[in-house]
């Protein structure tokens, strides 16, 4: 199948007709011929070697500089040379060599005339003499790569392949770790036509032969994620119930998420191992008098413990978004509501297959002069059937502020057996009577990731936080 010009971009011609003069060319030099611009030419060879036309060799090569150190050593000399040519007056002794020489320079001016084996120190009872070995030795290793770089000619890649430069190998090492040496890398692509470009005909006559059933390239639309999609089903399912979402902030004091809920401040759950508490700050206002003396006098009977306020008072990342239609109701005290909220939650629990340390949770709350259990369990069959899980059954169970309670079971078909997911039940007069609330609440709430998991045939709750885009793109969307 041949490509014929009128699939190409004006741009992609030009680049190859210039290709068809020079064999291999670099940027700077496509840019000179074709007079496109650096971004138009760097384009273009991309859309090229996308279609096969091009094949692109990247490479770098590497120059070296004096830095303003070395240059201002190059005038004045290492300091073993400095040294060198205070010795060629005569041997003289260490007080007379540091007279004459910084302390810096002096030990590194003994430390490499040693190694070059310039000196000879000699000492007495009284003195230590340093003298030369040699007069006016020959340039050390160090000298003769400042010299070749600030002529131009050094080649650091010559040392490499030969044995006898191993000591001026050595010396560009050691004048680099003193900073003496910059290296400029400079990076560079040459650009060549492949076998099946070099045919091709840019002129502009004749007309195109187009494959018709050539691949398209891969487009990836911008969309939600699996797990938002889910949480929107869940909010629009709810909301075509009737129900009305509430809003809460992820901080909350302990008297919303534990006290009111009926929850002793002596349970395990609010113990550091499973809740996140937020160092040190503390709710100047945790709630009304009035609420704050009827939840202490609820715990006082029902626990038989002296309840604290100060306990109340501590901040925490909540653990359930109870604590937000809770306070609603406390707030609203209204005869009917159907109300929900829907956000993240914080568990402080090891991350796992089924467990993370934030989640997202969704809890419901309805309100009526004549509710009963049976019109939550009608609820909870009807949100799972608009989620697409029609086999639900429910089991006893307890909670700490529910009444009688119950667990949602759903079939998963997969895996072929029952999973538990929504907690509910009717909310005991201990939670509500000290609020103020009068009439029967039936409530329920869960992890949406569980949900999520059966909806998209996942084994590990993971795998929608591991950005694994492979899968993000290719999930496809329940319905």
């Amino acid at each position: 199948m041949v490509i014929l010009s009128q699939v190409l971009h004006p741009i992609e011609k030009k680049i190859i007709n210039a290709l068809k003069e020079t064999e291999k060319l670099n940027i700077e030099e496509l840019e000179q011929k074709t007079n496109l611009s650096s971004d138009q030419v760097r384009r273009g060879i991309e859309w090229l070697k996308l279609k096969g036309l091009a094949d692109i060799i990247e490479s770098q090569e590497t120059k070296h500089k004096l830095s303003s150190a070395g240059s201002e050593v190059l005038k004045s000399g290492l300091p073993e040379r400095k040294l060198v040519n205070l010795l060629n007056e005569g041997p003289k002794t260490f007080d007379e060599a540091k007279q004459s020489l910084s302390e810096s320079d002096f030990h590194a001016a003994i430390a490499n005339a040693k190694r070059n084996d310039w000196i000879q120190i000699e000492k007495d009872d009284s003195t230590t003499k340093i003298s030369l070995k040699v007069q006016d030795p020959p340039s050390s290793a160090e000298e003769k790569v400042l010299q070749e770089i600030n002529q131009g000619n050094f080649d650091q890649n010559a040392l490499y392949h030969d044995q006898n430069q191993h000591e001026k190998l050595v010396g560009y090492f050691r004048l680099k770790k003193l900073g003496l040496i910059e290296e400029i890398v400079k990076k560079s692509k040459t650009v060549s036509l492949t076998e099946k470009a070099k045919d091709i005909d840019t002129s502009e006559k004749g007309l195109a032969e187009i494959d018709v059933e050539a691949a398209i390239p891969a487009t990836f639309v911008a969309r939600a994620h699996p797990l938002k999609e889910v949480i929107n089903e869940i909010r629009e399912i709810f909301t075509s119930l009737g129900f009305t979402e509430v809003l809460g902030n992820f901080t909350q004091p302990s008297f919303w998420n534990f006290d009111a809920l009926f929850t002793p401040q002596d349970h395990p759950a609010r113990e550091m191992q499973d809740t996140f508490y937020i160092k040190g700050y503390t709710s100047d206002k945790v709630a009304s008098p009035a609420q704050i003396r009827q939840v202490s006098k609820s715990h006082k009977l029902g626990w038989r413990y002296n309840w604290n306020i100060e306990e109340a008072k501590k901040m925490v990342l909540r653990t359930h978004t109870t604590c937000v239609t809770i306070k609603y109701l406390a707030d609203q005290k209204p005869d009917e509501a159907r109300i929900f909220s829907l956000g993240r939650v914080f568990r402080n629990e090891k991350v796992s297959y089924k467990h993370l340390a934030e989640f997202n949770q969704v809890e419901g709350i309805v309100v009526g002069k004549d509710v009963t259990l049976r019109d939550l369990m009608g609820l909870q069959q009807e949100f799972y059937r608009k989620m697409g899980l029609p086999k639900v059954k429910f089991w006893p169970t307890f909670f700490p502020y529910t009444e009688p309670s119950l667990q949602s079971m759903v079939y998963n078909e997969r895996l072929g057996k029952w999973v538990e997911l929504f907690g509910m039940g009717i909310f005991r007069p201990e939670v509500t009577k000290p609020l103020g609330i009068t009439k029967p609440v039936l409530a329920w709430g869960g992890g949406i990731e569980r949900i999520a998991m059966l909806k998209y045939g996942l084994d590990d709750v993971r795998e929608f936080y591991n950005n694994n885009l492979g899968w993000l793109r290719t999930a496809i969307q329940c319905q």
